[in-house]
């Protein structure tokens, strides 16, 4: 018994080691790319810093899907935006106090909310299909173009737009064939350690008969969170707090509008109504919890060490529920 559930484990932390390294291969070579095609580091950083961390989710998600494990893909895409609060926004928090400053910011966290509960509302009716995946990345493409659009026209003196340019001027400047290699080779490494670690993933699952979906909202969420986890601490003691809040809405965004429409294209399925019922409202309860922090008072928002514990506890409090939702399965 100990040894069938060893192979498992290992495949689960090598290929997640594995994911998390050759993100940072993929959005570096990103990164420098799109420096080498001109492009403005404001776009470099809705794009490749808020969306390119997430895309260890998408290739999860997808393997998963093809694996038809559309479970594990939708527990990823829901757990990774609870993690990102819960877990990133509050550890952080706890390490540094994050002050709120970019008016931007506070513009595009109600989008998060609206997008957040127009998800919900379309999965209402219990399914994952093929429409549901179109519509979803329909909003992508516009959402994305609005991002690109308003941080194109944000003003020079706004918080977001100083932090994004230092920390994209920052970043290593690759010949551009070792860029593209990076962000291929990254992409390829981060396909394999997916498929690796899709497999422990569903190999766990099976043993402790559980619902693969309670793994995607677990282990694998919180797997595919570290590379938002390492960019927003680097962030927060670099007083980044507007770029790392920026990074987390971006991720988020993707999330429901990418990586959850993936399984729907791919495999579609009837939902667990645990899914309906308890973790699609736990986010938008961690969403709605990110806007009410991030609002000021009395002058800027602090996100302080207080709050931070509230949400990291919060985050804890959901991983003891998911755990007895596992011993009752």
């Amino acid at each position: 018994m100990a040894i069938s559930l060893l192979i498992p484990a290992l495949a689960l932390i090598v290929g997640l080691a594995l994911l998390v390294w050759s993100s940072d291969i993929f959005i570096d070579g990103s990164a420098s790319t799109a420096n080498h095609l001109s492009i403005s580091p404001l776009v470099i950083g809705v794009v490749v810093l808020g969306f390119g961390t997430s895309m260890p989710e998408v290739v999860v998600a997808t393997l998963a899907s093809l694996d038809n494990s559309p479970g594990l893909a939708v527990g990823n895409a829901i757990g990774s935006n609870i993690a990102n609060i819960g877990l990133v926004l509050g550890v952080t928090a706890i390490i540094a106090p994050i002050v709120v400053k970019s008016s931007l910011i506070r513009r595009e966290l109600p989008v998060l909310l609206a997008i957040s509960v127009g998800a919900y509302l379309l999965l209402l009716d219990g399914h994952l299909d093929v429409m549901d995946g179109i519509i979803l990345v329909s909003a992508l493409v516009i959402v994305m173009i609005w991002m690109i659009k308003v941080n194109k026209e944000v003003d020079p003196q706004d918080p977001i737009a100083s932090e994004t340019t230092q920390v994209v001027d920052t970043m290593p400047d690759f010949p551009l064939k070792k860029a593209i290699l990076m962000l291929i080779g990254g992409l390829v490494i981060l396909m394999i350690s997916a498929k690796i670690m899709v497999w422990g993933a569903v190999e766990i699952a099976h043993f402790f008969e559980v619902p693969e979906v309670v793994i995607g909202l677990t282990i694998i969420a919180i797997g595919t969170s570290l590379p938002e986890l390492a960019a927003a601490i680097t962030a927060a003691r670099k007083n980044e707090a507007d770029l790392m809040i920026g990074n987390i809405v971006g991720s988020n965004l993707f999330n429901i509008l990418a990586v959850l429409a993936v399984p729907g294209l791919l495999a579609p399925s009837v939902l667990e109504h645990s899914v309906l019922t308890e973790d699609i409202p736990v986010m938008l309860g961690f969403t709605l919890a990110m806007l009410l922090l991030a609002l000021p008072y009395k002058g800027h928002a602090v996100i302080n060490a207080p709050k931070g514990i509230l949400l990291t506890l919060a985050f804890a409090a959901y991983l003891f529920t998911l755990y007895l939702r596992s011993t009752s399965a």
